[in-house]
Protein backbone atom coordinates (compact mmCIF):
# COMPACT_ATOMS: atom_id res chain seq x y z
CA UNK A 1 0.00 0.00 0.00
CA UNK A 2 1.26 3.45 -0.85
CA UNK A 3 0.53 6.08 1.75
CA UNK A 4 0.64 9.86 1.67
CA UNK A 5 0.87 12.36 4.50
CA UNK A 6 -0.03 16.01 4.66
CA UNK A 7 2.60 18.74 4.82
CA UNK A 8 2.33 19.55 8.54
CA UNK A 9 2.76 15.87 9.40
CA UNK A 10 5.77 15.52 7.10
CA UNK A 11 7.47 18.59 8.54
CA UNK A 12 6.88 17.43 12.09
CA UNK A 13 8.37 14.02 11.27
CA UNK A 14 11.37 15.63 9.55
CA UNK A 15 12.05 17.80 12.59
CA UNK A 16 11.96 14.79 14.87
CA UNK A 17 14.26 12.78 12.62
CA UNK A 18 16.72 15.66 12.17
CA UNK A 19 16.98 15.88 15.93
CA UNK A 20 18.34 12.31 15.96
CA UNK A 21 20.80 12.71 13.06
CA UNK A 22 23.98 14.70 12.44
CA UNK A 23 23.34 18.12 10.94
CA UNK A 24 22.64 17.96 7.22
CA UNK A 25 22.35 14.16 7.10
CA UNK A 26 18.70 14.19 6.02
CA UNK A 27 19.37 16.54 3.10
CA UNK A 28 22.31 14.44 1.98
CA UNK A 29 20.10 11.35 1.92
CA UNK A 30 17.58 13.19 -0.22
CA UNK A 31 20.24 14.61 -2.53
CA UNK A 32 21.84 11.21 -3.03
CA UNK A 33 18.53 9.68 -4.08
CA UNK A 34 17.78 12.63 -6.34
CA UNK A 35 21.18 12.37 -8.03
CA UNK A 36 20.65 8.66 -8.71
CA UNK A 37 17.27 9.34 -10.31
CA UNK A 38 18.77 12.10 -12.46
CA UNK A 39 21.60 9.83 -13.57
CA UNK A 40 19.15 7.12 -14.52
CA UNK A 41 17.08 9.60 -16.49
CA UNK A 42 20.18 10.77 -18.35
CA UNK A 43 21.46 7.27 -19.05
CA UNK A 44 25.01 8.62 -19.32
CA UNK A 45 26.16 11.39 -16.96
CA UNK A 46 29.58 12.35 -18.31
CA UNK A 47 29.39 15.23 -20.74
CA UNK A 48 25.65 15.85 -20.32
CA UNK A 49 24.27 19.30 -19.58
CA UNK A 50 22.18 19.72 -16.43
CA UNK A 51 20.40 22.90 -15.34
CA UNK A 52 19.17 23.35 -11.78
CA UNK A 53 16.24 25.72 -11.16
CA UNK A 54 16.93 26.67 -7.56
CA UNK A 55 14.49 28.37 -5.25
CA UNK A 56 14.95 29.22 -1.59
CA UNK A 57 15.10 26.76 1.27
CA UNK A 58 15.66 23.04 1.47
CA UNK A 59 14.14 22.16 -1.90
CA UNK A 60 16.76 24.27 -3.60
CA UNK A 61 19.42 22.78 -1.29
CA UNK A 62 18.47 19.25 -2.38
CA UNK A 63 18.86 20.30 -6.02
CA UNK A 64 22.24 21.94 -5.41
CA UNK A 65 23.73 18.99 -3.53
CA UNK A 66 22.41 16.58 -6.17
CA UNK A 67 23.89 18.83 -8.85
CA UNK A 68 27.26 18.67 -7.10
CA UNK A 69 27.17 14.88 -7.25
CA UNK A 70 26.39 14.96 -10.96
CA UNK A 71 29.15 17.50 -11.58
CA UNK A 72 31.69 15.23 -9.87
CA UNK A 73 30.67 12.52 -12.37
CA UNK A 74 31.47 14.77 -15.31
CA UNK A 75 28.19 16.52 -16.05
CA UNK A 76 28.17 20.20 -16.91
CA UNK A 77 25.92 21.61 -14.20
CA UNK A 78 24.53 25.14 -14.13
CA UNK A 79 22.32 26.61 -11.42
CA UNK A 80 19.74 29.32 -11.98
CA UNK A 81 19.17 31.03 -8.64
CA UNK A 82 15.61 32.38 -8.45
CA UNK A 83 16.12 33.76 -4.94
CA UNK A 84 19.88 34.46 -4.64
CA UNK A 85 19.53 36.21 -1.29
CA UNK A 86 17.91 33.09 0.22
CA UNK A 87 19.78 30.32 -1.54
CA UNK A 88 20.99 27.34 0.50
CA UNK A 89 24.57 28.36 1.23
CA UNK A 90 25.99 24.91 1.87
CA UNK A 91 24.47 23.49 -1.28
CA UNK A 92 25.74 26.34 -3.45
CA UNK A 93 29.25 26.00 -2.02
CA UNK A 94 29.21 22.24 -2.71
CA UNK A 95 28.14 22.82 -6.30
CA UNK A 96 30.90 25.34 -6.92
CA UNK A 97 33.53 23.07 -5.37
CA UNK A 98 32.43 20.31 -7.75
CA UNK A 99 32.85 22.57 -10.77
CA UNK A 100 29.28 23.72 -11.20
CA UNK A 101 28.49 27.29 -12.12
CA UNK A 102 25.77 29.87 -11.53
CA UNK A 103 23.77 31.30 -14.41
CA UNK A 104 21.89 34.56 -14.12
CA UNK A 105 18.12 34.57 -14.46
CA UNK A 106 18.50 36.61 -17.63
CA UNK A 107 20.52 33.79 -19.21
CA UNK A 108 18.25 31.01 -17.96
CA UNK A 109 16.34 30.53 -21.21
CA UNK A 110 19.54 30.05 -23.20
CA UNK A 111 20.83 27.57 -20.60
CA UNK A 112 17.72 25.42 -20.56
CA UNK A 113 17.55 25.44 -24.36
CA UNK A 114 20.85 23.52 -24.41
CA UNK A 115 20.10 21.29 -21.40
CA UNK A 116 19.69 17.53 -21.48
CA UNK A 117 18.04 17.54 -18.05
CA UNK A 118 16.44 20.21 -15.88
CA UNK A 119 16.02 19.78 -12.13
CA UNK A 120 13.02 21.60 -10.68
CA UNK A 121 13.95 22.81 -7.20
CA UNK A 122 11.94 26.03 -7.33
CA UNK A 123 9.24 25.56 -4.68
CA UNK A 124 8.93 23.06 -1.86
CA UNK A 125 5.93 21.25 -0.44
CA UNK A 126 4.68 24.38 1.28
CA UNK A 127 4.06 26.26 -1.95
CA UNK A 128 0.61 27.74 -2.58
CA UNK A 129 -0.80 28.96 -5.85
CA UNK A 130 0.93 28.84 -9.22
CA UNK A 131 4.45 29.90 -10.07
CA UNK A 132 5.44 33.55 -9.97
CA UNK A 133 5.83 35.22 -13.37
CA UNK A 134 9.63 35.06 -13.49
CA UNK A 135 9.70 31.34 -12.67
CA UNK A 136 6.74 30.66 -14.97
CA UNK A 137 8.64 32.21 -17.89
CA UNK A 138 11.64 29.98 -17.31
CA UNK A 139 9.45 26.89 -16.96
CA UNK A 140 7.77 27.74 -20.26
CA UNK A 141 11.23 27.82 -21.86
CA UNK A 142 11.96 24.41 -20.32
CA UNK A 143 8.82 22.98 -21.92
CA UNK A 144 9.92 24.32 -25.31
CA UNK A 145 13.41 22.87 -24.89
CA UNK A 146 12.34 19.22 -24.75
CA UNK A 147 14.76 18.52 -21.89
CA UNK A 148 13.94 15.79 -19.37
CA UNK A 149 12.47 17.41 -16.24
CA UNK A 150 13.03 15.94 -12.78
CA UNK A 151 11.06 17.54 -9.95
CA UNK A 152 12.36 17.65 -6.39
CA UNK A 153 9.75 16.16 -4.01
CA UNK A 154 6.81 17.74 -5.88
CA UNK A 155 6.45 19.67 -9.16
CA UNK A 156 6.64 23.38 -8.39
CA UNK A 157 3.31 25.15 -8.66
CA UNK A 158 1.11 22.24 -7.57
CA UNK A 159 -0.26 22.10 -4.04
CA UNK A 160 1.04 19.23 -1.95
CA UNK A 161 -1.95 18.72 0.35
CA UNK A 162 -4.85 19.16 -2.06
CA UNK A 163 -3.60 18.18 -5.50
CA UNK A 164 -4.86 21.50 -6.84
CA UNK A 165 -3.10 23.46 -9.59
CA UNK A 166 -4.03 27.13 -9.43
CA UNK A 167 -1.71 28.60 -12.02
CA UNK A 168 1.46 27.89 -13.95
CA UNK A 169 3.24 24.74 -12.77
CA UNK A 170 6.11 22.47 -13.75
CA UNK A 171 5.23 19.38 -15.80
CA UNK A 172 7.80 16.81 -14.75
CA UNK A 173 8.83 13.63 -16.47
CA UNK A 174 10.00 12.25 -13.13
CA UNK A 175 9.23 13.37 -9.59
CA UNK A 176 11.56 12.20 -6.84
CA UNK A 177 9.71 12.35 -3.54
CA UNK A 178 11.35 11.89 -0.16
CA UNK A 179 10.22 9.98 2.92
CA UNK A 180 6.57 9.59 1.93
CA UNK A 181 4.26 10.38 -0.93
CA UNK A 182 2.49 13.72 -0.79
CA UNK A 183 -1.26 13.77 -1.53
CA UNK A 184 -0.76 15.92 -4.62
CA UNK A 185 1.27 13.14 -6.22
CA UNK A 186 -1.74 10.82 -6.06
CA UNK A 187 -4.64 13.14 -6.86
CA UNK A 188 -5.53 14.81 -10.14
CA UNK A 189 -5.05 17.35 -11.49
CA UNK A 190 -1.63 17.57 -9.77
CA UNK A 191 -0.87 13.90 -10.45
CA UNK A 192 -0.77 14.63 -14.17
CA UNK A 193 2.10 17.05 -13.58
CA UNK A 194 4.24 14.58 -11.63
CA UNK A 195 5.15 12.11 -14.37
CA UNK A 196 6.75 8.93 -13.02
CA UNK A 197 7.04 9.13 -9.23
CA UNK A 198 10.22 7.77 -7.68
CA UNK A 199 10.21 7.26 -3.92
CA UNK A 200 13.41 7.78 -1.91
CA UNK A 201 13.45 6.41 1.64
CA UNK A 202 15.17 8.91 3.93
CA UNK A 203 14.13 7.24 7.18
CA UNK A 204 10.83 8.98 7.94
CA UNK A 205 8.92 5.72 8.30
CA UNK A 206 9.83 5.34 11.97
CA UNK A 207 8.57 8.81 12.93
CA UNK A 208 5.45 9.17 10.79
CA UNK A 209 2.11 8.42 12.50
CA UNK A 210 0.33 5.13 11.93
CA UNK A 211 -2.63 6.67 10.09
CA UNK A 212 -1.82 8.43 6.81
CA UNK A 213 -3.84 11.13 5.12
CA UNK A 214 -4.31 9.09 1.95
CA UNK A 215 -3.98 5.43 0.99
CA UNK A 216 -3.52 3.92 -2.45
CA UNK A 217 -4.24 0.19 -2.50
CA UNK A 218 -2.10 -2.19 -4.52
CA UNK A 219 -2.67 -5.75 -5.73
CA UNK A 220 -1.90 -7.45 -2.42
CA UNK A 221 -4.14 -5.04 -0.47
CA UNK A 222 -7.09 -5.63 -2.78
CA UNK A 223 -6.52 -9.39 -2.81
CA UNK A 224 -6.76 -9.39 0.97
CA UNK A 225 -10.18 -7.71 0.78
CA UNK A 226 -11.78 -9.89 -1.87
CA UNK A 227 -14.19 -12.55 -0.60
CA UNK A 228 -13.38 -16.15 -1.38
CA UNK A 229 -16.05 -18.89 -1.14
CA UNK A 230 -15.36 -21.79 1.19
CA UNK A 231 -16.40 -25.41 1.03
CA UNK A 232 -19.70 -24.70 2.78
CA UNK A 233 -20.60 -21.68 0.66
CA UNK A 234 -23.85 -21.42 -1.24
CA UNK A 235 -25.37 -18.61 -3.28
CA UNK A 236 -26.90 -16.99 -0.22
CA UNK A 237 -23.76 -17.12 1.91
CA UNK A 238 -21.77 -15.54 -0.93
CA UNK A 239 -24.09 -12.54 -0.86
CA UNK A 240 -27.28 -11.58 -2.63
CA UNK A 241 -27.36 -8.10 -4.11
CA UNK A 242 -30.51 -6.30 -5.14
CA UNK A 243 -30.44 -4.13 -8.26
CA UNK A 244 -33.15 -1.48 -8.63
CA UNK A 245 -32.19 0.14 -11.90
CA UNK A 246 -33.23 0.83 -15.46
CA UNK A 247 -36.34 2.30 -17.01
CA UNK A 248 -38.24 2.14 -20.25
CA UNK A 249 -35.83 4.73 -21.64
CA UNK A 250 -32.65 3.23 -20.15
CA UNK A 251 -33.03 -0.56 -19.90
CA UNK A 252 -29.33 -1.04 -20.67
CA UNK A 253 -28.35 0.50 -17.33
CA UNK A 254 -30.09 -2.39 -15.58
CA UNK A 255 -28.31 -4.96 -17.75
CA UNK A 256 -24.90 -3.42 -17.11
CA UNK A 257 -25.41 -3.08 -13.35
CA UNK A 258 -26.49 -6.73 -13.17
CA UNK A 259 -23.45 -7.67 -15.26
CA UNK A 260 -21.13 -5.88 -12.83
CA UNK A 261 -22.74 -7.62 -9.86
CA UNK A 262 -22.58 -11.10 -11.39
CA UNK A 263 -19.02 -10.68 -12.64
CA UNK A 264 -18.11 -9.24 -9.24
CA UNK A 265 -18.84 -12.49 -7.46
CA UNK A 266 -22.36 -12.08 -6.14
CA UNK A 267 -23.94 -15.38 -5.17
CA UNK A 268 -27.23 -14.18 -6.64
CA UNK A 269 -28.72 -11.00 -8.05
CA UNK A 270 -32.31 -9.93 -7.46
CA UNK A 271 -33.49 -7.43 -10.04
CA UNK A 272 -36.40 -5.05 -9.52
CA UNK A 273 -37.54 -2.72 -12.26
CA UNK A 274 -39.12 -2.39 -15.70
CA UNK A 275 -36.23 -3.99 -17.59
CA UNK A 276 -36.71 -7.54 -16.29
CA UNK A 277 -37.28 -9.09 -19.71
CA UNK A 278 -34.11 -7.53 -21.11
CA UNK A 279 -32.10 -8.55 -18.05
CA UNK A 280 -33.30 -12.17 -18.22
CA UNK A 281 -32.50 -12.35 -21.93
CA UNK A 282 -28.87 -11.54 -21.15
CA UNK A 283 -28.55 -13.10 -17.70
CA UNK A 284 -31.10 -15.89 -17.14
CA UNK A 285 -29.66 -16.61 -13.68
CA UNK A 286 -31.03 -13.27 -12.40
CA UNK A 287 -33.92 -13.43 -9.91
CA UNK A 288 -36.46 -10.95 -11.29
CA UNK A 289 -39.29 -9.42 -9.28
CA UNK A 290 -41.99 -6.91 -10.16
CA UNK A 291 -43.17 -6.41 -6.57
CA UNK A 292 -40.80 -3.62 -5.56
CA UNK A 293 -37.65 -3.67 -3.40
CA UNK A 294 -39.36 -4.38 -0.07
CA UNK A 295 -41.05 -7.53 -1.44
CA UNK A 296 -38.34 -8.75 -3.79
CA UNK A 297 -36.83 -11.14 -1.28
CA UNK A 298 -33.89 -11.02 1.09
CA UNK A 299 -30.73 -9.24 -0.02
CA UNK A 300 -27.52 -8.25 1.75
CA UNK A 301 -27.15 -4.97 -0.16
CA UNK A 302 -29.01 -2.80 -2.68
CA UNK A 303 -27.83 -0.87 -5.73
CA UNK A 304 -30.29 1.81 -6.78
CA UNK A 305 -30.33 4.55 -9.38
CA UNK A 306 -28.59 3.63 -12.65
CA UNK A 307 -30.98 4.57 -15.45
CA UNK A 308 -33.85 5.02 -12.97
CA UNK A 309 -35.24 8.10 -14.69
CA UNK A 310 -37.73 9.78 -12.35
CA UNK A 311 -38.56 6.79 -10.13
CA UNK A 312 -38.12 8.56 -6.80
CA UNK A 313 -40.42 6.11 -5.05
CA UNK A 314 -38.12 3.15 -5.61
CA UNK A 315 -35.11 5.17 -4.42
CA UNK A 316 -36.95 6.12 -1.23
CA UNK A 317 -38.06 2.51 -0.68
CA UNK A 318 -34.49 1.22 -0.98
CA UNK A 319 -33.17 3.90 1.35
CA UNK A 320 -35.73 2.72 3.89
CA UNK A 321 -34.18 -0.75 4.09
CA UNK A 322 -31.73 -1.78 6.78
CA UNK A 323 -28.99 -3.15 4.53
CA UNK A 324 -26.07 -1.34 2.84
CA UNK A 325 -27.17 0.74 -0.14
CA UNK A 326 -25.22 2.02 -3.12
CA UNK A 327 -26.62 5.19 -4.70
CA UNK A 328 -25.62 6.01 -8.26
CA UNK A 329 -26.68 8.11 -11.26
CA UNK A 330 -30.36 9.14 -11.06
CA UNK A 331 -30.49 7.76 -7.53
CA UNK A 332 -28.12 10.50 -6.41
CA UNK A 333 -30.41 13.17 -7.78
CA UNK A 334 -33.63 11.59 -6.49
CA UNK A 335 -32.43 10.70 -2.99
CA UNK A 336 -33.58 12.85 -0.10
CA UNK A 337 -30.50 14.05 1.75
CA UNK A 338 -32.02 13.69 5.19
CA UNK A 339 -33.15 10.15 4.35
CA UNK A 340 -29.55 9.29 3.50
CA UNK A 341 -28.21 11.00 6.62
CA UNK A 342 -30.73 9.19 8.79
CA UNK A 343 -29.86 5.67 7.66
CA UNK A 344 -28.42 3.27 10.23
CA UNK A 345 -26.91 0.97 7.60
CA UNK A 346 -23.98 2.06 5.40
CA UNK A 347 -24.57 4.14 2.26
CA UNK A 348 -22.08 4.32 -0.59
CA UNK A 349 -22.58 7.14 -3.10
CA UNK A 350 -20.77 6.97 -6.45
CA UNK A 351 -21.00 10.31 -8.31
CA UNK A 352 -18.85 11.53 -11.17
CA UNK A 353 -17.68 15.14 -11.10
CA UNK A 354 -20.81 16.53 -12.73
CA UNK A 355 -23.12 14.74 -10.30
CA UNK A 356 -20.97 15.77 -7.34
CA UNK A 357 -21.11 19.38 -8.52
CA UNK A 358 -24.90 19.26 -8.70
CA UNK A 359 -25.15 17.81 -5.19
CA UNK A 360 -22.80 20.46 -3.81
CA UNK A 361 -24.30 23.33 -5.79
CA UNK A 362 -20.97 24.27 -7.40
CA UNK A 363 -19.48 24.11 -10.88
CA UNK A 364 -18.04 20.93 -12.35
CA UNK A 365 -14.76 22.77 -12.83
CA UNK A 366 -14.54 23.45 -9.11
CA UNK A 367 -14.98 19.76 -8.29
CA UNK A 368 -12.44 18.67 -10.90
CA UNK A 369 -9.92 21.23 -9.66
CA UNK A 370 -10.33 20.36 -5.97
CA UNK A 371 -11.31 16.70 -5.91
CA UNK A 372 -10.12 15.97 -2.38
CA UNK A 373 -12.09 18.85 -0.89
CA UNK A 374 -15.19 17.87 -2.89
CA UNK A 375 -15.25 14.21 -1.85
CA UNK A 376 -14.76 15.11 1.81
CA UNK A 377 -17.48 17.75 1.69
CA UNK A 378 -19.96 15.35 0.11
CA UNK A 379 -19.20 12.62 2.64
CA UNK A 380 -19.84 15.05 5.49
CA UNK A 381 -22.94 16.57 3.87
CA UNK A 382 -24.64 13.19 3.43
CA UNK A 383 -23.06 11.29 6.36
CA UNK A 384 -22.15 8.63 3.82
CA UNK A 385 -19.18 7.05 2.14
CA UNK A 386 -18.54 8.78 -1.18
CA UNK A 387 -16.71 7.36 -4.18
CA UNK A 388 -15.88 10.24 -6.52
CA UNK A 389 -15.24 8.80 -9.97
CA UNK A 390 -12.62 10.16 -12.33
CA UNK A 391 -9.10 9.67 -13.59
CA UNK A 392 -8.18 9.20 -9.97
CA UNK A 393 -11.06 7.78 -7.95
CA UNK A 394 -11.33 8.98 -4.35
CA UNK A 395 -13.21 7.21 -1.57
CA UNK A 396 -13.95 9.19 1.60
CA UNK A 397 -15.94 8.22 4.66
CA UNK A 398 -18.02 10.58 6.74
CA UNK A 399 -16.36 9.21 9.85
CA UNK A 400 -12.97 10.47 8.73
CA UNK A 401 -9.88 8.32 8.33
CA UNK A 402 -7.60 8.11 5.31
CA UNK A 403 -9.07 8.91 1.92
CA UNK A 404 -8.54 6.03 -0.51
CA UNK A 405 -7.09 6.87 -3.93
CA UNK A 406 -7.21 4.67 -7.01
CA UNK A 407 -5.55 5.29 -10.37
CA UNK A 408 -5.83 1.89 -12.06
CA UNK A 409 -8.25 3.19 -14.67
CA UNK A 410 -7.77 4.18 -18.28
CA UNK A 411 -9.34 6.95 -20.37
CA UNK A 412 -11.07 4.19 -22.36
CA UNK A 413 -13.37 3.74 -19.34
CA UNK A 414 -14.97 7.08 -20.21
CA UNK A 415 -17.79 5.32 -22.05
CA UNK A 416 -21.54 5.10 -21.54
CA UNK A 417 -22.53 2.47 -18.99
CA UNK A 418 -19.11 2.04 -17.41
CA UNK A 419 -20.36 3.58 -14.17
CA UNK A 420 -23.33 1.19 -14.11
CA UNK A 421 -20.90 -1.73 -14.22
CA UNK A 422 -18.93 -0.22 -11.33
CA UNK A 423 -22.13 0.15 -9.30
CA UNK A 424 -23.04 -3.51 -9.70
CA UNK A 425 -19.49 -4.59 -8.88
CA UNK A 426 -19.34 -2.47 -5.72
CA UNK A 427 -22.81 -3.68 -4.74
CA UNK A 428 -21.70 -7.30 -4.97
CA UNK A 429 -18.82 -6.56 -2.58
CA UNK A 430 -21.14 -4.80 -0.15
CA UNK A 431 -23.39 -7.86 -0.23
CA UNK A 432 -20.37 -10.07 0.46
CA UNK A 433 -19.79 -8.20 3.72
CA UNK A 434 -17.15 -5.59 2.91
CA UNK A 435 -17.65 -2.22 4.55
CA UNK A 436 -18.44 0.73 2.30
CA UNK A 437 -14.88 2.08 2.10
CA UNK A 438 -13.36 -1.31 1.32
CA UNK A 439 -16.13 -2.21 -1.14
CA UNK A 440 -15.77 1.08 -2.98
CA UNK A 441 -11.98 0.94 -3.01
CA UNK A 442 -11.74 -2.67 -4.16
CA UNK A 443 -14.44 -2.17 -6.79
CA UNK A 444 -12.73 0.93 -8.20
CA UNK A 445 -9.43 -0.95 -8.37
CA UNK A 446 -10.92 -3.99 -10.13
CA UNK A 447 -13.03 -1.84 -12.44
CA UNK A 448 -10.01 0.21 -13.51
CA UNK A 449 -7.91 -2.88 -14.02
CA UNK A 450 -10.70 -4.53 -16.01
CA UNK A 451 -10.87 -1.45 -18.19
CA UNK A 452 -7.17 -1.70 -18.93
CA UNK A 453 -7.38 -5.42 -19.68
CA UNK A 454 -10.38 -4.97 -21.95
CA UNK A 455 -9.06 -1.96 -23.81
CA UNK A 456 -5.35 -2.59 -24.31
CA UNK A 457 -5.20 0.68 -26.19
CA UNK A 458 -8.38 0.20 -28.24
CA UNK A 459 -11.99 1.38 -27.81
CA UNK A 460 -14.23 -0.77 -25.64
CA UNK A 461 -17.84 -0.75 -24.45
CA UNK A 462 -19.09 -1.08 -20.90
CA UNK A 463 -20.06 -4.72 -21.52
CA UNK A 464 -16.42 -5.47 -22.39
CA UNK A 465 -15.35 -3.98 -19.06
CA UNK A 466 -17.86 -6.14 -17.20
CA UNK A 467 -16.66 -9.26 -18.98
CA UNK A 468 -13.05 -8.45 -18.03
CA UNK A 469 -13.76 -8.23 -14.28
CA UNK A 470 -13.02 -11.94 -13.63
CA UNK A 471 -9.66 -11.53 -15.38
CA UNK A 472 -8.90 -8.51 -13.20
CA UNK A 473 -9.89 -10.52 -10.14
CA UNK A 474 -7.48 -13.31 -11.16
CA UNK A 475 -4.73 -10.80 -11.87
CA UNK A 476 -5.06 -9.33 -8.39
CA UNK A 477 -5.17 -12.78 -6.78
CA UNK A 478 -2.11 -14.03 -8.68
Amino acid sequence: MRTAFFVDTVRSAERELMGRLPEGALMQRAAAGLAVACAQSLGRVYGRRVVLLVGSGDNGGDALYAGARLARRGAGVSAVLLAPERVHGGGLAALRRAGGRVVGVGDAEQAVRRADLVVDGIVGIGGKGGLRPEAAGIVAAVERSGAVVVAVDLPSGVEADSGEVRGAAVRADVTVTFGTHKPGLLIDPAREYAGVVRFVDIGLGDVLPDEPGLEALQHADVAALLPEPGGESDKYRRGVVGIAAGSARYPGAAVLAVAGALRGGAGAVRYVGPAGTVVLARFPETLVSDRGPQKAGRVQAWVVGPGAGEDAGTVAEVLGTEVPVLLDADGLRLADREAVRGRSAPTLMTPHAGEAAALLGVSRERVEGARLAAVRELAELYSATVLLKGSTTLVADAGGGPVRVNATGTPWLATAGSGDVLSGLAGSLLAAGLDAVDAGSAAAYLHGLAGRLAARGAPVGAHDVADAIPAAWRDVRD
